[in-house]
């Protein structure tokens, strides 16, 4: 049996998300050709309003205007803090935490020279050019642990001024977990990341 054309193509588009193959993007597609006119137009001109985003010139979190209202925050930079990440599904991560006050940087990956991705593909320049500027004086790096997120931060201690403070997240064992059930790399990992009680 062969479908229109335009559901076709919406099940390409619905394939290109990470995680969702062909049976569910025709799923997907076949739901929404349910959905009434108005809710239909709604949904498709909130996905075309994706491309309007805008990133922050700072930071690189999203933004209504050139700066984000993180980094506009005089009492968040006040703190002379910035906490470096991957993504920035990792940085709504640590702000739903709400332990977080000071500033965030937003890398968009780590360094991998297998994929072709060194420092000039990173934001590590500007990171690096908001210390000096900025005074910060302390600095998270909030990678991911991975063979490519340690030389990441590696490389960034290395492209920092001594006097300042650069500590990376603790890894290890999640509240609740177990021992028995965690592989030898998280176990390794929360040895490292002791600290006296």
């Amino acid at each position: 049996m062969e479908l229109p054309e335009k559901i076709l193509q919406a099940v390409e588009q619905f394939r290109k998300i990470p995680g969702i193959g062909e049976k569910t993007a025709l799923r997907q597609s076949l739901l929404l050709t349910a959905w009434d006119n108005e809710d239909l137009l709604k949904f498709g001109q909130s996905i075309k309003e994706l491309s309007e985003l805008k990133k922050c010139e700072q930071c690189g979190m999203f933004a209504e205007v050139a700066i984000c209202h993180i980094c506009e925050n005089h009492s968040r930079s006040d703190a002379k803090i910035i906490c470096v990440v991957e993504s920035i599904a990792d940085c709504l991560a640590i702000e739903r935490g709400g332990e977080f006050k000071g500033l965030y940087h937003i890398l968009g990956g780590v360094l991998n020279p297998l994929m072709g991705i060194g420092p000039d593909d990173l934001k590590i320049d500007r990171l690096i050019s908001r210390v000096s500027t900025r005074e910060i004086e302390s600095l998270i790096l909030a990678l991911n642990p991975s063979v490519e997120g340690d030389a990441t931060c590696s490389y960034i201690k290395n492209s920092l001024n001594d006097k300042i403070s650069v500590d990376r997240i603790g890894f290890g064992i999640p509240m609740g977990g177990s021992l028995e059930y965690l592989d030898s790399m998280t176990i390794s990992k929360a040895l490292e990341n002791k600290k006296p009680m």
